[in-house]
C-alpha cells in the first residue's frame, strides 16, 4: 500500500513537471516556424533512504523516490535542526542473559558466525547492536540460580578466596569474546541479581537484604568481577549496583532501598573503584519509572553522588517522562534505558508500536543515552530460566531446536535505531506533529536520521523538512520508518 503510494506521489509530479515544460513550446507560433525541441521531463533523484517495518514489510528499504524541494502542499511538517545538539548516543541492544548465551552457541559454528555477525557487524545486512547489558552471577534468565562466590550453608567468604567466573566460561564470556572480534567497541553494562547468599540477611537468593557489614566485601565482589573479566579481555563500561532492587520476588532478586543503596554507593562501592583506579561507571537505580524518587534520593546525597555517573530506568510501571524529571534534577548525570520485555503473548504490531513510541523514541527524547530490550534470544518454550523466573519473555530470537532463528518483535524494534545510529551519534531536535511520534540523529558520518512512529490508526501524510527544504512521506497507523540522508 505504502509503495503504491508513493509511486502515485512521484508519477504525478513528474506529469505535472513534464506536462508543464511541453505547454511552453507548443503555442502557435503563426509563421510556421519550427518550434524548439520539447525540454526532457524532470529526473527526481532520491535525496532520503527509507526502511518500512509494517505488516509483512520487516524492515525493508523501499524504492520510493524521496526528493528535497519546496512542492506546497498541506501536509504537516517533522523539522529536523542539527542546530540544536541534545546528548550523545551509547547504543542500542538487548540483555545477553546466560541463557541467550546458551541457546546462540547450540548454533552450528557456521550459521552463529553469521548470526553475530548481523546482529553485531557494520555491513548492509547487519543491524550493529552497539550495547549489550549482562548479569553479575545469574539472572532469572539464566537456568540455575548462582553467584561468583557460592558457599555451603553456614559458612561466609569474606576474604572471596573462592571468587570464580567458572559459572560464566562454558557460554557467556565465550560468546562476549566472539562479539567482541566482531565490534570491539561495543559497550557493556553489568548488574547483579543477587549477592551471594551469605552475605543476605535471609539466606535464599530470592528477596532479603544485604547486610551492612559485608558491605565492603560486596564492593570487593564488583572490583573482582571487573579485574577479572578485563582479564578476559572483556571491558565493563558500566555496572549498576542491584538489578531492580524494589522487586524482591524474583529469582534471584534483593531489596536494596534508595537510602541503603546511596550508603552502599558513598562508603563502600565508590571507595572501592577510586582505590583500585577502576573507570567502570556506577549508575544508579535500575528500575521502573514509577518511583524518579529512589534515583533522586541517591544522587541528593553528596557524598554518594561524586561516584555515580547516573540512573537507569525500565517501564513496567510510570511513565518515561520520568526520565526527563530525573535529567533536569541533576542535569550533569546522565539517565539510561536499560530494560523492557516483550510478552510470549503479546501481538506483533501493538508490542512494534509501544516500544518504539516508549522504549527507543520516548527514552531518547527524555535524554536517555541508550535503549535496551531485555532478552536477546531463548527457545521455543521461552526457557532457559530459573525456578521461578520469568516463563513468559520472549527474546529478540528464537532459536529452535533444529538451529533455526526466528527474528520477532524486539529485533526489528532495536533495528530500527541501532542499524542506522551508531554510538556517539548526537540527539538533535524534532518535532512531534499529530500521531507521529519521532527521534531524530546526527552520526558520526554527518548523516541526519529520524526514526518515525505513526502512533495513529490511519494513514498520515507529512512532510521531513531539513535546511528549507522537505520530502513527502507516509505512513500507515502503526509503521515505523527509519529516514536517513
Amino acid at each position: 500500500m505504502i509503495h503504491k503510494k508513493f509511486t502515485v506521489i512521484a508519477s504525478v509530479y513528474c506529469m505535472i513537471a513534464l506536462s508543464f515544460c511541453c505547454s511552453k513550446h507548443t503555442s502557435n507560433t503563426g509563421g510556421g516556424t519550427t518550434p524548439p525541441p520539447p525540454t526532457p521531463p524532470v529526473v527526481l533523484t532520491n535525496d532520503v533512504d527509507f526502511w518500512l517495518t509494517y505488516q509483512s514489510s520487516l524492515l525493508q528499504k523501499q524504492t520510493a523516490i524521496l526528493s528535497f524541494g519546496t512542492e506546497t502542499n498541506t501536509y504537516s511538517f517533522i523539522d529536523v535542526d542539527t542546530t540544536q545538539l541534545l546528548q550523545t548516543v551509547d547504543g542500542f541492544g538487548y540483555t545477553l542473559t546466560g541463557g541467550s548465551a546458551y541457546v546462540i552457541n547450540k548454533l552450528s559454528s557456521v550459521n552463529k558466525a553469521n548470526l553475530l555477525q548481523e546482529l553485531f557487524g557494520s555491513g548492509s545486512n547487519s543491524i550493529g547492536i552497539s550495547y549489550l547489558r549482562i548479569s553479575i552471577g545469574a539472572s532469572d534468565l539464566n537456568a540455575t540460580v548462582f553467584s561468583y562466590d557460592d558457599m555451603p550453608a553456614g559458612q561466609t567468604d569474606i576474604n572471596l578466596a573462592n571468587f570464580s567466573l567458572n559459572p560464566d566460561k562454558t557460554d557467556v564470556i565465550p560468546l562476549l569474546k566472539e562479539i567482541l572480534a566482531i565490534n570491539p567497541s561495543i559497550k557493556i553494562l553489568a548488574c547483579p541479581w543477587s549477592p551471594p547468599v551469605w552475605m543476605k540477611d535471609n539466606g535464599s537468593s530470592i528477596g532479603g537484604s544485604l547486610q551492612t557489614q559485608y558491605y565492603n566485601v560486596y564492593a570487593q565482589y564488583f572490583v573482582k568481577y571487573i579485574q577479572q573479566m578485563k582479564a578476559e579481555g572483556i571491558t565493563i563500561d558500566a555496572i549498576t549496583p542491584q538489578n531492580e532492587p524494589l522487586h524482591p520476588g524474583n529469582n534471584p532478586s534483593l531489596l536494596m532501598t534508595a537510602l541503603q543503596q546511596a550508603d552502599f554507593i558513598k562508603n563502600s562501592l565508590g571507595p572501592a573503584f577510586q582505590a583500585t583506579g577502576i573507570a567502570t561507571k556506577i549508575i544508579a537505580y535500575d528500575h521502573n519509572c514509577d518511583r524518579p524518587d529512589y534515583p533522586l534520593t541517591v544522587l541528593a546525597d553528596p557524598a554518594a553522588r561524586q561516584f555515580v555517573n547516573g540512573s537507569a530506568f525500565h517501564l513496567y510501571a510510570g511513565d518515561i517522562s520520568a526520565l526527563t524529571q530525573v535529567h533536569n534534577a541533576f542535569p550533569d548525570k546522565h539517565v539510561y534505558f536499560t530494560e523492557q520485555y516483550t510478552a510470549s503473548n503479546g501481538d506483533f504490531a501493538g508490542d512494534l508500536k509501544w516500544h518504539l513510541k516508549n522504549v527507543v523514541i520516548g527514552s531518547m527524547r527524555n535524554w536517555s543515552r541508550n535503549a535496551l530490550e531485555w532478552n536477546l534470544a531463548n527457545d521455543e518454550s521461552f526457557n532457559p530460566h530459573t525456578p521461578g523466573g520469568c516463563n513468559t519473555c520472549k527474546g529478540a530470537l528464537t532459536i529452535t531446536s533444529t538451529g533455526a532463528v526466528i527474528r520477532n518483535v524486539a529485533y526489528y524494534i532495536i533495528a530500527h535505531a541501532s542499524k542506522f545510529v551508531p554510538a556517539g551519534s548526537v540527539r538533535i531536535q524534532s518535532n512531534i506533529t499529530g500521531s507521529l511520534q519521532n527521534v531524530a540523529f546526527k552520526t558520526p558520518a554527518g548523516k541526519k536520521v529520524l526514526i518515525v512512529e505513526n502512533d495513529g490508526t490511519t494513514s498520515a501524510f507529512f512532510n521531513i523538512r531539513f535546511n528549507n527544504k522537505w520530502v513527502s512521506t507516509v505512513l500507515d497507523g502503526g509503521a515505523v520508518g527509519t529516514y536517513v540522508w
